[in-house]
Order: C-alpha cells, then sequence, then structure tokens
C-alpha cells in the first residue's frame, strides 16, 4: 500500500468529495493508486500568485490549473468585489489566448463571475493581452482577466488578473484578494452561468484598439519609406495573428511575409521547442523566410502577444536577433526624439524599467531631460507608477524579457503596438540611409556601451524549489566580494529593503516594495542581479557590464570585449 503523509492525504480527500466532478474524483484515484509523485506534486500546495498571476500546469489538483482551481480564484475575487464596489453592478472584462483548453476555462470563469451577479464581456474568441488591458478601460469595467501561460509549454495555463486602471494587480489589492481566495471554500463556487450577465466582444474592441494602437504607435513616416521596407512576421502559432498584420496594414506596410507553418494558433506549438521570442531557436522559420524575401526585420511574438522579439541587419548585412534590452532602449530612443522634435518634453515626462533590466535606460533619460523610474520585475509595477504619478506624462518604457509599452493606454507590455513601433524605427532609419541596427550602435557612442546577458537555471518540483531557495540564502548570508577581479562594492537587496555600501558600510533604505532579488554593483561598473522566477521554475542571473564607445568604427572589437568580460563572469560564479 502507498504511505500518503496525513496533511497531504487531508488535501486529496477534499477533491474526493460532492463537490467535485466524478470525472476529477477519478483521475484523483487512479494517481493515489499508481502515481503517488504526480499525487504529491499535483496536491503539495495551491498554486500561487507571482509576478504575473496564477500560472502552472493543467490538471487536476489544488497545485494545477483547472476549472476549481480558477473556479476558487474568481469566487473569491467576485466576493471581494461585490465588498469593494458596493451599490455597484461590477463588470469585468475576460479575454484567453490559443492555449489548450484556454476557450473552455474561460467561460468557466465567465460563469462564476455572472452567477455573483457581475457583468461579463467575453471575448468571443482568442485575443492578445494587450487588448484586454485596453478593453478593461475602454468599457470602464471593473476588473479583467487573462488565460494565459504566456511563453511556458504546452502543459501550462494561467490566469491573470487586472484591476480598474487597466494594469495588473499591485498592493492593497493583491492581497486582500488572495486573502479572500484563500478562504474560499471550493464547495462554494458558483458555477451556474447567468448568461444575461455575459455579453460577447470582438471586431468592435478590435477596431477601437487599432486605431489606439496607430495613434500611439506610427509617426510621420514617408510612405515611400513604408513601402521600402520588408518586414517578416510570426505569430508563433498565437493570438497576434488576430491584430498585428491588420494593424501593420492600416499603417501602410504592405511588403508584410508571414510565417504560414505558425500562423494558424495552436496550443502544441508544433513548430518549435518553446514559443518564447527570448529564445533564438524560435524565430528560427522567420529567420529562413527573412533571407528568402531580403527582410530588412523580422518580428515574432509569444502567444499572448505582449512579448516581442526582433531581428535586424547588423552592419555586415546579416539578420541578427536583438536582445530585449537592445530593443527597449532603441524604441525608448525614437520616442524620446519624437517627444522633443515636438516640442513635448517639458519637464514632465518619464521612462520606466525595472531593477534587472540595462542601467542605460538611466542614461537615456539624462540625456533627455526626463525622469526615469526603476521599479520591480513585472509591467504591473510600471502601471502602477502611471497610475501613481498620474500628473506625469508617460512616454514608454519596458523590461529585459522583451516587453515594452507605449504611452498609456495599454497598461501592460504590448507587442501589437511595439511591432508597429519597430517597424516605424527600421523604416525612418532605412530612409535615411541608416538601419535600426546603425542608430543602436549610434546610441552606445552617444551614452555608452551597454552589454547584458541572461543565465537561467531551470530547477523543477518540489527539490528545484528547495535548491533555488537555498541559492538565495547562501547568496545573502555568504555574499560574494569579488567577482572577476573587481570588488563588490554595494549590494541592494530588495527583500531586506537594504542597500549597502560595502566601501563605506553605509546602508540606505530602499523604497520600493520588497522582492526577492539581490543585486551586486562591482567596482568596474558591472552588475549582476539573481532573481527567482515568479512564473517558472528557474532562477536568474541577470549581467550587465559597460565601457565607453569611442566610434561606429570600434563597435565590434568593443562588442567583443564586453562579450568576453561577461564570459569570465559566468566562469567565476560557476553558472555554466
Amino acid at each position: 500500500m502507498i504511505h500518503i503523509e496525513p496533511e497531504l492525504l487531508n488535501r486529496v480527500n477534499t477533491w474526493l468529495t460532492p463537490s467535485f466532478d466524478d470525472d476529477t474524483q477519478t483521475q484523483i484515484k487512479e494517481m493515489i493508486a499508481s502515481n503517488p509523485v504526480g499525487l504529491k506534486e499535483s496536491f503539495y500546495k495551491d498554486l500561487e500568485f507571482g509576478t504575473g498571476g496564477m500560472r502552472g500546469v493543467m490538471g487536476v489538483g489544488s497545485n494545477r490549473i483547472n476549472k476549481y482551481t480558477l473556479g476558487r480564484s474568481t469566487q473569491g475575487l467576485s466576493e471581494y468585489m461585490l465588498d469593494y464596489f458596493p451599490g455597484e453592478t461590477p463588470k469585468v472584462a475576460i479575454a484567453y489566448d490559443c492555449r489548450h483548453n484556454s476557450k473552455t476555462l474561460a467561460k468557466v470563469v465567465a460563469n462564476v463571475f455572472s452567477a455573483n451577479g457581475i457583468e461579463v464581456f467575453l471575448f468571443e474568441d482568442l485575443r492578445p493581452t494587450p487588448e484586454l488591458s485596453f478593453a478593461l478601460k475602454h468599457l470602464n469595467c471593473h476588473c479583467g482577466i487573462v488565460l494565459t501561460a504566456s511563453h511556458n509549454p504546452p502543459e501550462y495555463n494561467g490566469y491573470k488578473v487586472y484591476w480598474q486602471d487597466g494594469g495588473q494587480l499591485v498592493p492593497p489589492q493583491d492581497d486582500a484578494i488572495v486573502n479572500k481566495i484563500n478562504n474560499t471554500e471550493y464547495a462554494n463556487i458558483k458555477f451556474k452561468a447567468n448568461e444575461s450577465l455575459i455579453n460577447y466582444i470582438g471586431k468592435d474592441i478590435d477596431n477601437v484598439f487599432i486605431d489606439a494602437s496607430l495613434k500611439n504607435g506610427s509617426f510621420n513616416i514617408s510612405q515611400s519609406a513604408k513601402d521600402n521596407l520588408t518586414i517578416v512576421f510570426t505569430s508563433l502559432h498565437g493570438t497576434s495573428i488576430t491584430l498585428v498584420p491588420e494593424t501593420l496594414k492600416r499603417a501602410g506596410y504592405k511588403n508584410v511575409h508571414i510565417v504560414k507553418e505558425q500562423e494558424v494558433p495552436n496550443g502544441d506549438f508544433p513548430t518549435v521547442a518553446s514559443p518564447n521570442p527570448e529564445e533564438p531557436a524560435a524565430l528560427k522559420m522567420a529567420l529562413e523566410l527573412a533571407e528568402e524575401v531580403n527582410a530588412d526585420i523580422v518580428i515574432g511574438t509569444d502567444p499572448d502577444c505582449d512579448r516581442l522579439g526582433v531581428a535586424v541587419r547588423n552592419s555586415e548585412n546579416k539578420l541578427q536577433l536583438l536582445n530585449g534590452n537592445q530593443t527597449m532602449v532603441a524604441m525608448t530612443d525614437f520616442l524620446l526624439k519624437q517627444w522633443k522634435s515636438n516640442g513635448n518634453i517639458k519637464g514632465e515626462e518619464f521612462i520606466a524599467s525595472t531593477i534587472v533590466s540595462t542601467p542605460m535606460m538611466s542614461a537615456l533619460a539624462n540625456a533627455y531631460q526626463v525622469d526615469c523610474k526603476i521599479v520591480l520585475t513585472g509591467f504591473k509595477w510600471i502601471a502602477k507608477l502611471i497610475k501613481d504619478f498620474n500628473t506625469l506624462n508617460f512616454i514608454g518604457g519596458g523590461e529585459e524579457s522583451f516587453g515594452f509599452m507605449v504611452g498609456d493606454f495599454v497598461r501592460d507590455k504590448d507587442a501589437v503596438t511595439s511591432t508597429l513601433l519597430a517597424c516605424e524605427i527600421a523604416a525612418q532609419a532605412k530612409a535615411n540611409g541608416s538601419s535600426f541596427f546603425n542608430e543602436l550602435i549610434n546610441l552606445y557612442v552617444s551614452h555608452g556601451f551597454y552589454k547584458e546577458r541572461l543565465i537561467s537555471l531551470t530547477k523543477k518540483g518540489i527539490e528545484g524549489a528547495q535548491e533555488i531557495k537555498q541559492m538565495m540564502i547562501d547568496a545573502r548570508e555568504n555574499p560574494l566580494k569579488v567577482v572577476n577581479g573587481s570588488k563588490i562594492v554595494k549590494i541592494d537587496d530588495y527583500q531586506l529593503s537594504i542597500s549597502k555600501n560595502l566601501i563605506t558600510g553605509e546602508e540606505t533604505t530602499i523604497d520600493i516594495p520588497k522582492s526577492n532579488v539581490l543585486i551586486y554593483k562591482t567596482e568596474d561598473g558591472s552588475q549582476i542581479a539573481l532573481r527567482p522566477s515568479g512564473t517558472e521554475p528557474k532562477i536568474k542571473f541577470y549581467i550587465s557590464v559597460n565601457t565607453k564607445l569611442d566610434n561606429v568604427s570600434a563597435f565590434k572589437a568593443t562588442e567583443q570585449k564586453l562579450e568576453s568580460k561577461i564570459d569570465a563572469i559566468v566562469k567565476d560564479m560557476k553558472l555554466a
């Protein structure tokens, strides 16, 4: 007989009561009989809200995405909304991506909201995440939900919650809602829909969203410049196919080649190992097509269309993938130039980025005399800035993980508008006898050459989570003193909210919310950040180095010098 720990058995037995359907109970009984490891993984904890909401493997159990875990979250959220908005009929917008079960689970979520007397605006079919953020505000909803697991593997799905401003949940709503959910019994979930409260939305919202995207992401680029730009685009089997081609078409771009093999939404993502534009392999087919058609720029988006990967022709006319930091600084500088040339920089503007992204964003802000606000990882914190500093004008901002937001009409990273913006940059540069890549090099000459690399170590399951936890404990209790021959001069501990100068011994308070992030800063200006992922079983190391770039012709040699420096840091820290 298989031994099951008492605490785990209590969790499992809850799911063997009449509140759960026969199919669920049958699957659990099969795991009890023949899959004790799977049983433990499925029930040893409740799925938690991380930086991107609740995300996990689909299946039965409290640690899985299913109708009951989503139903419980929705029931708790419904009760919170009814308390928080007394005397109102709260409204919620719901969208979903291409993943398996997303459409079915979205309807389950809609049913629970409606059963609680909440009016629902449910997209009729899959749509990009940024459109949900936009629709929420456009329809004056109180809350929004997206069913997505972003770029995670096919077995995953997730549940992201947005609030009235169009941004994801932040304090104090997040903790209050989580507490409400944790105190919700599965038996109290109201699954029986009030269909009269469920409205279906689609093309009407698409049109106003595209109009807003054009207003924020297109500039005074001549039609001849657009005609002269050749674009390859891939949706990587995701939701962007519903909006990006049409947005580019309405903006005047005619030479857009779509990767046909990846055009149809498919939750199996059959042509890629991972539908993540951060992974070079994901854009392989797009790059091959780009060579066939001699494209100037290649763009690929993740399944829910909030991240984008960009490849452009380098100085040797070869297609080169840019990292998220490079795309971000190029886009930010372009926006700053537009604002400046239009006379709109008046000392009341800001850009934004995150603590693990390139420090070059601050250098750009200084050059244009705007503020650069740095927040925790996750676009919810950038969206919160817009709400907190509502007397200031937000120009744009992003993070190293291939996300960017143009203006404040969407309050999350937006690969629809960012794709358009990338094409605008490329078209204008080419028309001026330059290129997207050359413009980036010119930025390095003007502001310093910053080079970054991300090292991700995957640690799956219960043991992996413990290993990641121990690595962070060790980094705090036995901090590095030297990295690659350069002394650590400062340690920023965002969990303790303390920044310590190791030269003077002075400690200052970090005035942003606590997070399990540790950043080492060295004497030679390098920076190494350690951060466990909030949505994946990974610990991430973000390495940034920089130096002066005297002129464009010195780019290649200087880049190699910085790459070698990162290689040495990786070796010294035993990360490879």
